[in-house]
C-alpha cells in the first residue's frame, strides 16, 4: 500500500509542478540546472532537490526501519553502476523520472521509447546477472 501511496504522491507532485510552473519533474535535468545554472533557474531547482532529500529524511524519521540498505555490494561496482546510469541518462536525454513519470503522462513517443529501452535493458541485465554470471 505504501508503494501505491508513493506513486500517487509522485504523480501529484509532477502534475502540480507542470501545471503551476510549466516545468518537467525530471530529476537529472533539475540537478543539471543546479550544476550548470542559468539565471533565475537555480532557486526553484535547489528547493525541489532539498524537498526530495527532506521528504526522504522525514519519512525515515517518521517510520524507523522503512529503509534497510542491502549490504555486500563492492563500492567499485556501485561507482561503475552510477557512472553507467549517468551515461545512459545523458544518452537518453533524460532520466527515468523525466521519461517515465512526466513523459509517459504527456504521451510523449520519445519517452515511450526511452522507457521501453530502460525496461528491456533492466530485464536483460537481471537475466544475465542471475543466470549467466
Amino acid at each position: 500500500m505504501s508503494a501505491l501511496a508513493g506513486g500517487v504522491l509522485i504523480g501529484v507532485a509532477a502534475t502540480l509542478l507542470l501545471w503551476l510552473t510549466g516545468r518537467i519533474a525530471g530529476i537529472s535535468g533539475i540537478l543539471g540546472g543546479v550544476v550548470m545554472p542559468r539565471r533565475g533557474e537555480v532557486a526553484w531547482r535547489v528547493a525541489f532537490l532539498l524537498g526530495l532529500v527532506g521528504a526522504g529524511a522525514a519519512w525515515l524519521w517518521w517510520v524507523p526501519g522503512a529503509y534497510a540498505p542491502r549490504q555486500g555490494f563492492p563500492p567499485v561496482l556501485l561507482v561503475i553502476a552510477g557512472l553507467l546510469v549517468g551515461f545512459g541518462t545523458r544518452m537518453g536525454n533524460g532520466c527515468t523520472s523525466g521519461h517515465g513519470v512526466c513523459g509517459l503522462g504527456r504521451l510523449s513517443p520519445r519517452s515511450l521509447i526511452a522507457v521501453l529501452t530502460f525496461m528491456l535493458t533492466a530485464i536483460a541485465t537481471t537475466y544475465v546477472v542471475r543466470h549467466l554470471a
